[in-house]
């Protein structure tokens, strides 16, 4: 039995185990499961790692994105450029990290993109929002990080002003908040600066319209959910758990 599973902490909201579970009986793949593995700290991998001989791939999911790194043999380019790791292919004891996140957000993101969307805020400073960040590079995107602390290129909370937002229409959300049960947060913004012009992305897709998705609805603004990444995704993981051989994607 090939086994893959899912790393994080909570994952109470995680819909990978439901989705793999339903693609291995829609697809009559029946030597296959998926387990989700929440680990309180990220030491915990290794236990993994040495009691699950079958396993050979994880989905890595928050908070350790990043911190994941240090426990990998392999590096795909790109998880060396963002430093941040969504997907672990465990091949001939060797595990081999990628960011799918990249594929998943450019596709979702781009859908709903409309020629005035010229710039963008990314919330919080975790593991997803560096491919967030790769993506809006490529498609030449001027972006603005916002974090409760001050960095370079970063702003904090207190600073989103009126006329920020007229510049950067672009709001995503790259933080848990509003996450399934606290489904009453949501990012700390001047909501009422939002009008049609804003184009809010929220990669939390448990509800399907976070407190945050819901003031962007009331001003008529666009607006999309991380379900879509997180399903592009999932099946960009799929193929890279099951290549014959160890080119790295992602």
């Amino acid at each position: 039995m090939r086994r893959y599973g899912l790393i994080g902490f909570p994952l109470s909201h995680s819909f990978s185990q439901k989705y793999f579970s339903e693609k291995f009986e829609r697809e009559h793949i029946a030597d296959a499961d998926f387990v989700n593995y929440s680990i309180p700290q990220i030491e915990d991998v290794e236990t993994i790692f040495s009691n699950e001989p079958s396993l050979q791939g994880l989905a890595v999911t928050i908070p350790y994105k990043k911190s994941i790194i240090p426990y990998l043999d392999q590096l795909s380019e790109t998880v060396q450029q963002i430093n941040a790791c969504n997907c672990i292919r465990i091949n001939k004891g060797k595990k081999s990290g990628h960011n799918t996140d990249i594929i998943g957000f450019e596709k979702s993101f781009i859908k709903k993109l409309q020629p005035h969307h010229k710039k963008a805020l990314i919330l919080g400073t975790g593991g997803a929002s560096m491919a967030v960040e790769f993506v809006l590079q490529k498609m030449g995107i001027e972006y603005l990080f916002v974090s409760r602390n001050e960095a370079a290129n970063t702003i904090i909370y207190d600073d989103l002003q009126e006329e920020i937002f007229h510049h950067y229409n672009i709001i995503i959300n790259c933080t848990p908040l509003g996450t399934f049960p606290n489904i009453d947060d949501a990012p700390v913004l001047p909501y009422q600066f939002i009008n049609k012009s804003n184009y809010l992305f929220d990669l939390v897709y448990n509800p399907p319209l976070t407190r945050f998705l819901q003031y962007g609805k009331r001003a008529g603004a666009t607006f999309q959910n991380g379900l879509d990444m997180l399903e592009m995704q999932a099946e960009e993981n799929w193929k890279i758990w099951n290549e014959h051989d160890s080119s790295f994607i992602g």
